[in-house]
């Protein structure tokens, strides 16, 4: 049985950070100030994702339907791989249509101490005349844990709460509250949608590191059944701070996708649930699988309008 441990935090304080995630490195530098070091050695922390605490639907894929109040501001049930992903988007994509996307899919920024920080909560007006004058959405951060020995996990829910992020923290810049938590059996999961597939996608949902200055950390190449030239990739330059240094990581930037040329989209999927690469354990090399749908040939389109013509006619 392998499991993961979904965390869901609420900002209660603006962040001082890295403005499209908390790393890895963060949380697990948090919980470090929580846990015995026998413990916290055994962990691996995700990338934690912003998310707006705002009305959504599930997309196709997801095992649920339908619109839900606040979609964002909790853990769903998580029945399938495609579950897994719905609050690792950075788009976002799950908003309703018509809610402002534009506005709630991005954080507002104020500026604190001379530092750019991202806000705790949004704050729109609303029309005259409307029954509330104002709108407020708050913020979350999704990640997930999972560790290499089976008593680790779940982590006790005093433990998860009141943890800072970023910057500024003895200003109490980055703290967040306890809002969800629920551990998944991957094993237990349906992936019946990867099972079927034909052709494969790989999307980057965290950087995947190329090289990297921080110590006993081997460089490495992409992965073989990406059949992609370096120079055709995006990267970015990356940062892990340790004990004061700085080391700099060049990396795949996130959202990047790229064919897969593999075999085994089920064993790939389960692997990069839980990261692949340098500094997986930090949250680095999250990859989501997906199912490319074949396109239908445009002898069959015209065959079927005409058939349809000839129904309505």
């Amino acid at each position: 049985m392998t499991r993961i441990q979904q965390v869901q935090w609420e900002l209660e304080m603006d962040y001082i950070g890295h403005p499209y995630y908390v790393s890895g490195n963060a949380i697990m530098h948090a919980l470090g100030q929580q846990l015995p070091h026998d413990l916290h050695r055994h962990l691996n922390a995700s990338h934690g994702v912003f998310v707006p605490g705002q009305f959504g639907t599930f997309p196709e894929e997801h095992s649920q339907s339908g619109t839900r109040p606040y979609l964002g501001s909790g853990l769903p049930d998580v029945k399938s791989y495609n579950d897994l992903f719905l609050m690792r988007q950075a788009s976002h994509s799950w908003l309703l249509d018509s809610r402002p996307r534009d506005t709630l899919n991005t954080h507002d920024i104020r500026v604190q101490s001379g530092h750019p920080a991202l806000s705790h909560e949004t704050i729109m007006g609303k029309p005259d005349g409307a029954r509330k004058q104002q709108q407020t959405t708050k913020w979350y951060i999704n990640a997930y844990l999972h560790a290499d020995r089976g008593d680790v996990i779940p982590l006790d829910e005093s433990t998860l709460n009141g943890l800072q992020f970023g910057g500024k923290r003895n200003y109490g810049y980055g703290i967040t509250g306890l809002k969800d938590t629920q551990v998944v059996d991957l094993e237990a999961l349906d992936y019946s949608r990867l099972e079927d597939g034909e052709s494969f996608i790989l999307e980057l949902v965290t950087p995947f590191v190329l090289e990297s200055e921080y110590p006993n950390a081997h460089d490495q190449d992409v992965p073989w059944w990406w059949k992609e030239d370096r120079r055709d990739l995006r990267e970015r330059e990356e940062k892990v701070l340790e004990q004061r240094e700085v080391y700099k990581l060049q990396t795949v930037d996130h959202g990047q996708v790229v064919a897969y040329e593999g075999d085994r989209p089920v064993e790939t999927a389960k692997s990069s649930i839980l990261r692949v690469g340098s500094h997986s354990k930090y949250g680095f090399g999250e990859l989501r699988v997906k199912p490319v749908e074949p396109v239908e040939p445009r002898s069959d389109q015209c065959q079927n309008l005409e058939e349809k013509t000839k129904v309505t006619g």
